[in-house]
């Protein structure tokens, strides 16, 4: 991607978190093992369902997704975030943080993606059980996963696109822990209106879109389970999208929040940490302390793992 000659910033100062004062060495720490712990459980769940084949079905396939998204957002957004926060600032090359906003920009659409598909995964387990098996065939999961990254490249390429006529000439200074699009606008001397409705007509097909198929889904699938004359079996289906319906509601739940608090910058930060950190760590511990199956699975590869460290 070629930027304007002219532009005159070449390095960005994000400030992270101002004033932290004697937590600022707690907080680092915390955040490190905060990525550790994203990182290993979130491939602990894809070596899981990669190794089982009792768990080789299309619930379990998106959810491998879903985990790698989550790598792929933590990595892109806390590395970066250690020295912020260790120095109460730092400096990142203007390339490395467009670099890191296009980053960012995949991860979250494709997340968003990846959720609509699994509601329609389990909207199709729920309210269409005799016709599941021939609906969500492996190819149709493949080539689902195929459109979300075709979506989401040409997504990136239109952002990408507009904001190569963009100038940057100053100020430098990001007031956040990480380079969204707004903060990296404000630096822009141009007029970044024609940006920010390209912004907004992209929300439709990547977040507002999304999230109605998503909500339309669940209220199909409440108005299934009540139809269930038992409890026990109106329970034991609801907890078959109660994992997916707790990372939905925590992944939309932050996000609206930021739009909430417009001018409100550290509350708008706690939010962005939310979903940027606290989610992708959160994910694979929700779907494997409600998941009987993923339970059982990790009980029987870590028998097998133990047993054959035992044989050498």
């Amino acid at each position: 991607m070629q930027f304007s000659n002219s532009n005159t910033v070449s390095d960005i100062l994000l400030l992270g978190f101002q004033n932290l004062q004697s937590f600022r060495i707690p907080f680092f720490l915390l955040l490190l093992i905060i990525f550790c712990v994203t990182v290993c459980g979130n491939l602990l769940i894809i070596l899981v369902v990669s190794s089982s084949r009792s768990l080789h079905s299309p619930m379990y396939f998106f959810l491998t997704q879903l985990s790698s998204m989550d790598i792929f957002l933590s990595t892109t957004i806390v590395p970066n975030m250690l020295p912020i926060v260790f120095y109460e600032g730092s400096s990142v090359s203007f390339t490395g943080c467009l670099i890191q906003f296009y980053l960012f920009s995949t991860s979250e659409t494709l997340e968003s993606l990846l959720l609509t598909v699994m509601s329609y995964d389990r909207y199709q387990a729920i309210c269409h059980p005799l016709h599941y098996t021939s609906m969500m065939t492996p190819t149709f999961c493949v080539k689902a996963v195929l459109l979300c990254w075709v979506m989401m490249f040409a997504a990136i390429l239109a952002l990408s696109t507009t904001m190569s006529y963009l100038w940057f000439c100053g100020p430098n200074v990001i007031d956040h822990f990480f380079c969204d699009l707004d903060p990296i606008l404000e630096l822009s001397c141009s007029d970044t209106f024609f940006m920010k409705i390209e912004d907004m007509i992209l929300a439709v097909p990547f977040a507002l879109c999304p999230f109605t198929v998503i909500m339309v889904s669940y209220a199909f699938i409440i108005i299934a389970i009540l139809k269930i004359p038992s409890v026990t079996g109106r329970q034991k289906t609801f907890s078959t999208c109660s994992s997916h319906l707790t990372v939905v509601s925590l992944y939309y739940g932050s996000l609206l929040s930021i739009y909430l608090f417009p001018n409100m910058e550290n509350i708008k930060k706690i939010f962005s940490l939310f979903y940027t950190v606290i989610t992708p760590l959160l994910n694979p511990i929700i779907y494997s302390l409600s998941n009987r199956d993923i339970k059982e699975e990790f009980k029987k590869l870590k028998s097998k793992t133990l047993s054959a460290l035992l044989m050498r």
